[in-house]
Parts: structure tokens; C-alpha cells; sequence
């Protein structure tokens, strides 16, 4: 079987998820989305890593949550009535999103994607899948959910940000 992640190479095209963060537009491979609900609490989880905001229970499971503009630098997303969490999966591995707003779902040409440039960072490499050109709008970044959650594991224990 095949990962989402191989597709932009081997695939005419891909169907994306797309949604605000820091008021920039991202996407990720619908593949990797079971879900997109309202955003709810999240129940904070001691010794959790950095980047984890807690738990929700979603369908009688509890299941991590993370503030998608904290992992990107973006800061803090906030409770707002268009916030959304968008419930991944990766194998056996649940996760949710939160993010600013969810958009809409577009499917892209593989010509419409280029790889980020040599110049960036190798975090921004790791984490951006590719970008898609769009004629007259915006680009929109492509996230590898694997990386992506690989970085929110390695994130660490909470500071002492976390209790004030």
C-alpha cells in the first residue's frame, strides 16, 4: 500500500483539505482527514510534550489535540465560532488540528505543485509536502502530517510558560 505522503510524485493529481492558520492558507492530502469538527475545550494533559494543548474526547476516545498556529509559529489559534479541529489519522495514530478556519477541499494538478526551495530551512523542508501555484490567489503550503506530528512529539516537556 501506498502512503498519501508518495503521492504528489506518482499521482496526476491530489485532493487537498485546505484551511486558514495565521491567516495564511494550508492544505493536507484528505487521506490523512477522518474528520472536521467545531472546535470544543480541550482537557490539558500533564507531562504532556510542548505542543500538545490536552485532550478531547471525540467518539468516546480521547484523543491528543494540537494548536496547528503554535506548531507552524503562527501563535496561538483561539476559541473563535469559525475555529475548527480536523481530526487526522496516520496508521493507528488520531490527532487533532485546531485551526483558524476550514476552507474548502481542492484537488490540484500534480503541475500545480513545486517542492519548497533549497533555501528554506530543513524544518520547513520536512514539514511542507510541496506548495500549489495558484493563478491570481495566494499559494497554498502543502503539510506532511508525519513530520509535522514527529516535531509536536519532540517538542518537549511543558515550560513553565505552561503553568502560568
Amino acid at each position: 500500500m501506498r502512503s498519501p505522503e508518495s503521492a504528489v510524485a506518482t499521482e496526476p493529481c491530489l485532493t487537498l483539505g485546505c484551511f486558514e492558520v495565521g491567516g495564511r492558507t494550508f492544505g493536507m492530502d484528505v487521506t490523512s482527514i477522518r474528520e472536521i469538527v467545531r472546535w470544543r475545550p480541550v482537557m490539558p494533559l500533564p507531562g504532556s510534550p510542548r505542543l500538545i494543548e490536552g485532550v478531547i474526547d471525540f467518539r468516546g476516545t480521547m484523543i491528543p489535540v494540537v494548536d496547528l498556529g503554535r506548531v507552524l509559529g503562527q501563535g496561538p489559534t483561539g476559541e473563535t465560532r469559525r475555529a475548527r479541529i480536523i481530526i487526522t489519522q496516520i496508521g493507528e495514530l488520531v490527532v487533532g488540528l485546531i485551526v483558524q478556519e476550514a476552507t474548502a477541499v481542492l484537488t490540484v494538478e500534480a503541475s500545480d505543485l513545486s517542492r519548497p526551495s533549497d533555501l528554506t530551512s530543513p524544518t520547513c523542508s520536512e514539514i511542507t509536502r510541496a506548495i500549489v501555484r495558484q493563478p491570481g490567489g495566494d499559494p497554498i503550503v502543502v503539510l506532511s502530517l508525519e513530520p509535522l506530528l514527529g516535531r509536536v512529539r519532540d517538542s518537549g516537556p511543558p515550560g513553565p510558560e505552561a503553568s502560568a
